[in-house]
Protein backbone atom coordinates (compact mmCIF):
# COMPACT_ATOMS: atom_id res chain seq x y z
CA UNK A 1 0.00 0.00 0.00
CA UNK A 2 2.32 2.66 0.92
CA UNK A 3 5.80 3.17 -1.02
CA UNK A 4 9.04 2.01 -0.08
CA UNK A 5 10.96 5.34 -0.40
CA UNK A 6 7.77 6.94 1.49
CA UNK A 7 7.49 3.90 4.26
CA UNK A 8 11.45 4.53 4.92
CA UNK A 9 10.74 8.33 5.79
CA UNK A 10 6.91 7.21 7.60
CA UNK A 11 9.57 5.26 9.85
CA UNK A 12 11.85 7.54 10.43
CA UNK A 13 9.62 10.10 11.15
CA UNK A 14 6.68 8.50 12.87
CA UNK A 15 8.11 9.11 16.63
CA UNK A 16 8.68 12.80 15.94
CA UNK A 17 4.97 13.10 14.35
CA UNK A 18 3.45 10.95 16.97
CA UNK A 19 4.82 12.89 19.97
CA UNK A 20 3.89 16.31 18.34
CA UNK A 21 0.49 14.55 17.07
CA UNK A 22 -2.00 16.25 19.91
CA UNK A 23 -0.68 19.92 19.50
CA UNK A 24 -0.65 19.17 15.80
CA UNK A 25 -4.54 18.37 16.08
CA UNK A 26 -5.40 21.14 18.48
CA UNK A 27 -3.81 23.28 15.99
CA UNK A 28 -5.78 21.77 12.80
CA UNK A 29 -8.78 22.01 14.81
CA UNK A 30 -8.58 25.56 15.88
CA UNK A 31 -7.59 27.19 12.46
CA UNK A 32 -10.42 24.78 10.48
CA UNK A 33 -13.01 25.94 13.04
CA UNK A 34 -11.98 29.92 12.78
CA UNK A 35 -11.88 29.54 8.44
CA UNK A 36 -15.00 27.13 8.54
CA UNK A 37 -17.02 27.63 11.22
CA UNK A 38 -20.17 26.03 9.34
CA UNK A 39 -18.61 22.96 10.44
CA UNK A 40 -19.52 23.00 13.58
CA UNK A 41 -23.04 23.39 12.12
CA UNK A 42 -24.42 19.84 12.02
CA UNK A 43 -20.96 17.85 11.91
CA UNK A 44 -18.62 18.06 14.59
CA UNK A 45 -19.82 17.79 18.27
CA UNK A 46 -18.36 20.60 19.87
CA UNK A 47 -18.63 19.13 23.43
CA UNK A 48 -16.48 16.73 22.36
CA UNK A 49 -14.12 19.52 20.96
CA UNK A 50 -14.12 21.60 23.93
CA UNK A 51 -12.86 17.94 26.16
CA UNK A 52 -10.08 17.36 23.79
CA UNK A 53 -11.45 14.03 22.67
CA UNK A 54 -11.77 14.45 19.37
CA UNK A 55 -8.49 15.76 18.43
CA UNK A 56 -7.31 12.40 20.73
CA UNK A 57 -9.45 10.23 18.70
CA UNK A 58 -8.12 11.92 15.71
CA UNK A 59 -4.32 11.82 16.42
CA UNK A 60 -4.66 8.03 17.89
CA UNK A 61 -5.83 6.91 14.60
CA UNK A 62 -3.43 8.64 12.46
CA UNK A 63 -1.05 6.93 14.66
CA UNK A 64 -2.49 3.73 14.48
CA UNK A 65 -2.99 3.30 10.82
CA UNK A 66 0.49 4.89 9.46
CA UNK A 67 2.26 2.07 12.22
CA UNK A 68 0.12 -0.62 10.14
CA UNK A 69 1.12 0.39 6.91
CA UNK A 70 4.65 0.02 8.26
CA UNK A 71 4.22 -3.53 10.56
CA UNK A 72 1.43 -5.01 8.02
CA UNK A 73 1.82 -3.87 4.62
CA UNK A 74 0.25 -6.35 3.13
CA UNK A 75 -2.95 -5.86 5.19
CA UNK A 76 -5.56 -3.14 5.74
CA UNK A 77 -6.43 -2.35 8.99
CA UNK A 78 -10.01 -2.06 8.28
CA UNK A 79 -11.20 -2.60 11.55
CA UNK A 80 -9.62 1.00 12.78
CA UNK A 81 -11.45 2.19 9.07
CA UNK A 82 -14.83 0.20 9.65
CA UNK A 83 -14.79 2.30 13.05
CA UNK A 84 -14.43 5.32 11.61
CA UNK A 85 -16.08 5.06 8.40
CA UNK A 86 -19.52 4.26 10.43
CA UNK A 87 -19.26 7.37 12.24
CA UNK A 88 -18.87 8.99 9.12
CA UNK A 89 -21.75 8.10 7.43
CA UNK A 90 -23.75 8.56 10.92
CA UNK A 91 -23.41 12.40 9.92
CA UNK A 92 -23.30 12.88 6.34
CA UNK A 93 -18.97 13.12 5.55
CA UNK A 94 -19.12 13.84 1.56
CA UNK A 95 -15.28 13.22 -0.20
CA UNK A 96 -14.95 16.80 -0.72
CA UNK A 97 -14.46 17.10 3.14
CA UNK A 98 -11.28 15.35 3.04
CA UNK A 99 -9.75 17.73 0.93
CA UNK A 100 -11.05 20.70 3.64
CA UNK A 101 -9.09 18.26 6.65
CA UNK A 102 -5.75 18.01 4.05
CA UNK A 103 -5.10 21.58 3.55
CA UNK A 104 -5.53 22.75 7.56
CA UNK A 105 -3.97 19.40 8.78
CA UNK A 106 -1.08 19.61 6.83
CA UNK A 107 -0.59 23.23 7.41
CA UNK A 108 -0.77 22.50 10.95
CA UNK A 109 1.93 19.91 11.14
CA UNK A 110 3.85 22.34 8.89
CA UNK A 111 3.69 24.80 12.01
CA UNK A 112 4.33 22.37 14.42
CA UNK A 113 7.43 20.56 13.03
CA UNK A 114 8.90 23.43 11.42
CA UNK A 115 12.31 22.80 9.12
CA UNK A 116 11.60 19.36 9.80
CA UNK A 117 9.05 18.84 7.38
CA UNK A 118 10.88 18.83 4.06
CA UNK A 119 9.74 18.48 0.82
CA UNK A 120 10.36 14.40 1.18
CA UNK A 121 8.48 14.49 4.55
CA UNK A 122 5.68 16.12 3.41
CA UNK A 123 4.88 13.70 0.44
CA UNK A 124 5.61 10.69 2.63
CA UNK A 125 2.74 11.73 4.95
CA UNK A 126 0.40 12.89 2.40
CA UNK A 127 0.70 9.40 0.80
CA UNK A 128 -0.17 8.14 3.93
CA UNK A 129 -2.93 10.93 4.54
CA UNK A 130 -4.17 9.74 0.92
CA UNK A 131 -4.48 5.92 1.51
CA UNK A 132 -6.12 6.58 4.39
CA UNK A 133 -8.72 9.32 3.79
CA UNK A 134 -9.33 7.00 -0.13
CA UNK A 135 -10.16 4.00 1.77
CA UNK A 136 -12.22 5.34 4.48
CA UNK A 137 -13.91 7.27 0.89
CA UNK A 138 -14.23 3.90 -0.56
CA UNK A 139 -15.99 1.78 2.55
CA UNK A 140 -18.36 5.15 3.12
CA UNK A 141 -19.33 5.17 -0.58
CA UNK A 142 -20.58 1.43 0.28
CA UNK A 143 -22.23 1.79 3.21
CA UNK A 144 -24.57 5.06 1.72
CA UNK A 145 -24.92 2.53 -1.29
CA UNK A 146 -26.48 -0.28 0.90
CA UNK A 147 -28.15 1.89 2.72
CA UNK A 148 -29.65 3.11 -0.30
CA UNK A 149 -28.82 7.29 0.25
CA UNK A 150 -27.20 9.48 -1.74
CA UNK A 151 -23.73 10.55 -0.12
CA UNK A 152 -24.40 13.09 3.15
CA UNK A 153 -27.98 12.95 2.45
CA UNK A 154 -28.67 10.77 6.00
CA UNK A 155 -31.25 13.26 7.78
CA UNK A 156 -34.73 11.78 7.96
CA UNK A 157 -37.41 13.41 10.48
CA UNK A 158 -39.03 11.33 13.39
CA UNK A 159 -42.28 11.39 15.28
CA UNK A 160 -42.03 10.77 19.05
CA UNK A 161 -44.88 8.23 20.28
CA UNK A 162 -44.02 8.04 23.41
CA UNK A 163 -41.80 9.42 26.44
CA UNK A 164 -41.04 6.85 29.26
CA UNK A 165 -38.59 7.52 32.06
CA UNK A 166 -36.72 4.95 32.73
CA UNK A 167 -34.27 5.71 35.76
CA UNK A 168 -33.13 8.95 37.22
CA UNK A 169 -31.77 11.38 34.04
CA UNK A 170 -33.02 8.98 32.30
CA UNK A 171 -35.31 8.58 29.67
CA UNK A 172 -36.74 7.06 26.44
CA UNK A 173 -37.55 7.90 23.17
CA UNK A 174 -40.47 5.68 20.90
CA UNK A 175 -40.36 7.03 17.30
CA UNK A 176 -41.83 6.53 13.91
CA UNK A 177 -40.79 7.85 10.54
CA UNK A 178 -42.58 11.14 10.27
CA UNK A 179 -43.42 10.85 6.46
CA UNK A 180 -44.95 7.45 6.88
CA UNK A 181 -42.03 5.56 4.63
CA UNK A 182 -40.68 2.39 6.16
CA UNK A 183 -37.80 2.82 8.43
CA UNK A 184 -34.52 1.77 7.30
CA UNK A 185 -33.12 -1.32 8.24
CA UNK A 186 -31.27 -1.55 10.81
CA UNK A 187 -28.89 -4.25 12.97
CA UNK A 188 -29.35 -4.82 16.50
CA UNK A 189 -26.31 -3.08 18.36
CA UNK A 190 -26.35 -0.09 16.13
CA UNK A 191 -27.12 3.62 16.72
CA UNK A 192 -28.11 6.46 15.10
CA UNK A 193 -27.31 10.33 15.00
CA UNK A 194 -29.53 12.97 16.60
CA UNK A 195 -29.20 16.48 15.21
CA UNK A 196 -30.63 19.14 17.36
CA UNK A 197 -30.39 23.06 16.81
CA UNK A 198 -29.45 24.67 20.31
CA UNK A 199 -30.20 27.85 21.47
CA UNK A 200 -27.47 29.91 19.71
CA UNK A 201 -28.91 28.51 16.57
CA UNK A 202 -26.16 25.80 15.65
CA UNK A 203 -26.59 22.31 15.18
CA UNK A 204 -25.45 19.55 16.96
CA UNK A 205 -25.34 16.12 16.88
CA UNK A 206 -25.41 13.07 19.09
CA UNK A 207 -24.96 9.53 18.72
CA UNK A 208 -27.62 6.98 20.47
CA UNK A 209 -27.67 3.28 20.89
CA UNK A 210 -31.14 1.71 19.30
CA UNK A 211 -32.20 0.02 22.86
CA UNK A 212 -34.89 -1.55 21.48
CA UNK A 213 -36.08 -4.26 18.53
CA UNK A 214 -35.09 -2.74 15.88
CA UNK A 215 -36.73 -4.93 13.55
CA UNK A 216 -40.42 -3.11 13.09
CA UNK A 217 -41.60 0.43 12.03
CA UNK A 218 -41.02 1.77 15.98
CA UNK A 219 -37.61 2.90 16.95
CA UNK A 220 -36.58 3.41 20.28
CA UNK A 221 -33.34 5.51 21.37
CA UNK A 222 -32.34 5.78 25.35
CA UNK A 223 -30.81 8.90 26.51
CA UNK A 224 -29.01 10.04 29.76
CA UNK A 225 -28.47 13.53 30.81
CA UNK A 226 -25.08 14.58 31.05
CA UNK A 227 -23.89 17.27 33.68
CA UNK A 228 -20.88 18.63 33.76
CA UNK A 229 -17.96 17.42 35.67
CA UNK A 230 -13.97 17.21 35.69
CA UNK A 231 -13.73 20.03 33.20
CA UNK A 232 -16.04 18.24 30.84
CA UNK A 233 -18.77 20.14 28.97
CA UNK A 234 -22.52 19.42 30.35
CA UNK A 235 -23.91 17.08 27.06
CA UNK A 236 -26.04 19.90 25.04
CA UNK A 237 -27.88 17.21 22.50
CA UNK A 238 -28.46 14.54 25.07
CA UNK A 239 -29.76 17.40 27.58
CA UNK A 240 -32.20 19.01 25.38
CA UNK A 241 -33.69 15.98 24.80
CA UNK A 242 -34.00 15.11 28.35
CA UNK A 243 -35.17 18.49 29.16
CA UNK A 244 -37.35 19.42 26.44
CA UNK A 245 -38.62 16.82 24.15
CA UNK A 246 -42.00 15.41 24.53
CA UNK A 247 -44.46 13.45 22.98
CA UNK A 248 -45.55 14.44 19.41
CA UNK A 249 -42.32 16.10 18.83
CA UNK A 250 -40.04 15.63 15.81
CA UNK A 251 -36.52 14.36 15.98
CA UNK A 252 -33.96 14.70 13.22
CA UNK A 253 -32.09 11.23 12.62
CA UNK A 254 -29.45 9.70 10.75
CA UNK A 255 -29.87 6.20 9.08
CA UNK A 256 -28.98 3.66 11.63
CA UNK A 257 -24.54 2.85 11.47
CA UNK A 258 -22.36 1.06 13.29
CA UNK A 259 -19.67 -1.87 13.19
CA UNK A 260 -20.72 -3.40 16.00
CA UNK A 261 -24.05 -5.19 16.16
CA UNK A 262 -25.48 -9.42 16.30
CA UNK A 263 -24.86 -11.31 13.67
CA UNK A 264 -28.47 -12.68 12.90
CA UNK A 265 -27.43 -15.96 11.32
CA UNK A 266 -25.28 -16.80 13.83
CA UNK A 267 -25.78 -19.97 16.30
CA UNK A 268 -22.90 -18.44 18.97
CA UNK A 269 -23.48 -17.58 22.20
CA UNK A 270 -23.43 -13.84 22.76
CA UNK A 271 -22.54 -12.65 26.21
CA UNK A 272 -23.91 -9.03 26.79
CA UNK A 273 -21.25 -6.97 29.09
CA UNK A 274 -22.18 -3.56 30.27
CA UNK A 275 -22.19 -0.74 33.10
CA UNK A 276 -24.14 2.23 33.48
CA UNK A 277 -26.15 4.01 30.25
CA UNK A 278 -24.15 1.45 28.29
CA UNK A 279 -26.76 -1.21 28.88
CA UNK A 280 -28.51 0.74 25.60
CA UNK A 281 -27.02 -1.31 22.64
CA UNK A 282 -27.41 -4.95 24.81
CA UNK A 283 -31.12 -4.53 25.59
CA UNK A 284 -31.61 -3.96 21.61
CA UNK A 285 -29.49 -6.80 20.97
CA UNK A 286 -31.01 -8.68 24.16
CA UNK A 287 -34.46 -7.49 22.39
CA UNK A 288 -34.00 -8.63 19.32
CA UNK A 289 -32.62 -12.10 20.58
CA UNK A 290 -35.88 -12.15 22.23
CA UNK A 291 -38.31 -10.88 19.17
CA UNK A 292 -36.51 -13.45 16.66
CA UNK A 293 -37.02 -16.61 19.37
CA UNK A 294 -33.09 -17.26 19.12
CA UNK A 295 -32.31 -20.59 20.89
CA UNK A 296 -28.43 -19.57 20.89
CA UNK A 297 -27.25 -19.24 24.98
CA UNK A 298 -27.42 -15.71 26.03
CA UNK A 299 -25.33 -14.45 29.30
CA UNK A 300 -26.40 -10.71 30.45
CA UNK A 301 -23.66 -9.11 32.99
CA UNK A 302 -23.92 -5.47 33.84
CA UNK A 303 -22.88 -3.30 36.96
CA UNK A 304 -24.30 0.20 38.01
CA UNK A 305 -24.44 2.36 40.70
CA UNK A 306 -27.96 1.05 42.46
CA UNK A 307 -30.88 -1.16 41.20
CA UNK A 308 -33.06 2.03 40.81
CA UNK A 309 -30.29 3.88 38.78
CA UNK A 310 -29.87 0.82 36.60
CA UNK A 311 -31.95 1.83 33.30
CA UNK A 312 -33.88 -0.64 31.65
CA UNK A 313 -33.45 -3.50 34.46
CA UNK A 314 -36.58 -4.60 34.64
CA UNK A 315 -37.10 -5.30 30.77
CA UNK A 316 -33.49 -6.70 30.99
CA UNK A 317 -35.29 -8.96 33.05
CA UNK A 318 -38.05 -9.89 31.04
CA UNK A 319 -36.47 -10.54 28.05
CA UNK A 320 -33.99 -12.44 30.08
CA UNK A 321 -37.21 -15.11 31.13
CA UNK A 322 -38.19 -15.08 27.68
CA UNK A 323 -34.82 -16.75 25.97
CA UNK A 324 -34.77 -20.50 26.64
CA UNK A 325 -31.22 -20.27 27.34
CA UNK A 326 -30.21 -17.00 28.67
CA UNK A 327 -28.98 -15.90 32.70
CA UNK A 328 -27.86 -12.54 33.87
CA UNK A 329 -25.89 -10.99 36.79
CA UNK A 330 -26.02 -7.86 38.22
CA UNK A 331 -23.57 -6.05 40.63
CA UNK A 332 -24.35 -2.42 42.71
CA UNK A 333 -22.12 -0.45 44.33
CA UNK A 334 -25.00 0.00 46.52
CA UNK A 335 -27.72 -2.60 46.56
CA UNK A 336 -32.05 -2.79 46.61
CA UNK A 337 -34.84 -4.87 47.62
CA UNK A 338 -35.37 -4.79 43.81
CA UNK A 339 -32.21 -7.11 43.18
CA UNK A 340 -32.02 -9.38 46.65
CA UNK A 341 -29.89 -11.94 44.26
CA UNK A 342 -27.88 -9.06 42.91
CA UNK A 343 -23.82 -8.95 44.12
CA UNK A 344 -22.23 -5.89 45.77
CA UNK A 345 -19.15 -3.87 44.48
CA UNK A 346 -17.95 -3.68 41.13
CA UNK A 347 -18.24 -6.57 38.60
CA UNK A 348 -16.03 -9.38 39.18
CA UNK A 349 -15.75 -12.68 36.46
CA UNK A 350 -13.53 -14.16 38.73
CA UNK A 351 -16.21 -17.07 39.43
CA UNK A 352 -18.56 -16.25 36.24
CA UNK A 353 -18.85 -19.13 33.87
CA UNK A 354 -18.41 -17.58 30.48
CA UNK A 355 -20.31 -19.97 27.18
CA UNK A 356 -17.33 -21.17 25.53
CA UNK A 357 -16.90 -20.18 21.91
CA UNK A 358 -19.05 -17.36 22.56
CA UNK A 359 -19.24 -13.48 21.28
CA UNK A 360 -18.68 -10.45 23.52
CA UNK A 361 -20.55 -7.34 23.45
CA UNK A 362 -18.92 -4.73 25.64
CA UNK A 363 -20.34 -1.27 26.56
CA UNK A 364 -19.32 1.10 29.22
CA UNK A 365 -16.62 3.84 30.23
CA UNK A 366 -13.30 3.43 29.01
CA UNK A 367 -11.72 2.44 32.58
CA UNK A 368 -14.49 -0.44 32.78
CA UNK A 369 -14.09 -1.65 29.06
CA UNK A 370 -10.09 -2.20 29.88
CA UNK A 371 -10.74 -3.57 32.92
CA UNK A 372 -13.12 -6.32 32.10
CA UNK A 373 -11.75 -7.00 28.21
CA UNK A 374 -8.08 -7.28 30.39
CA UNK A 375 -9.97 -10.16 32.44
CA UNK A 376 -11.87 -11.88 29.22
CA UNK A 377 -8.43 -12.10 27.84
CA UNK A 378 -6.98 -13.95 30.64
CA UNK A 379 -10.06 -16.00 30.99
CA UNK A 380 -8.90 -17.39 27.19
CA UNK A 381 -11.41 -15.23 24.83
CA UNK A 382 -10.01 -14.49 22.20
CA UNK A 383 -9.25 -10.44 21.40
CA UNK A 384 -11.33 -11.09 17.74
CA UNK A 385 -14.46 -12.23 19.58
CA UNK A 386 -14.67 -9.13 21.99
CA UNK A 387 -16.70 -6.00 20.17
CA UNK A 388 -16.88 -3.18 22.24
CA UNK A 389 -18.97 0.25 21.27
CA UNK A 390 -18.06 3.79 22.79
CA UNK A 391 -19.94 6.79 23.23
CA UNK A 392 -18.16 9.65 21.41
CA UNK A 393 -14.89 9.51 20.04
CA UNK A 394 -12.85 6.28 19.43
CA UNK A 395 -10.12 6.54 22.23
CA UNK A 396 -9.51 2.87 22.38
CA UNK A 397 -9.00 1.53 19.15
CA UNK A 398 -5.32 2.06 18.79
CA UNK A 399 -4.62 -0.22 21.36
CA UNK A 400 -7.25 -2.54 21.20
CA UNK A 401 -6.16 -5.01 18.96
CA UNK A 402 -3.43 -6.44 21.47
Amino acid sequence: MLSAESASVVRATLPAVAAALDEITTRFYGTMFHDRPELLDGLFNRGNQASGAQRRALAGSIAAFATALLDDPETRPDTLLDRIAHKHVSVGVTDDQYTIVHKYLFAAIAEVLGDAVTAEVAAAWDEVYWLMAGALIGQEARLYHEAGLRPGRVWRQWTVVERRPEAPDVVSFVIRPADGEPAPRARAGQYVSVSMRMADGVRQVRQYSLSGDPGGELRRITVKRVPAEDGAPAGEVSNLLYDDVCRGDELTLSAPAGDVFLDDDGTRPVVLVSAGIGCTPMTGILAHLAASDARRPVLVLHADRSPAEHALRAETRALVERLPDARAAFWYERGGPQEPEARTGLMDLADVELPEGATVFLCGALPFMREVRGRLLAAGVPARDIRYEVFGPDLWLPGAAA
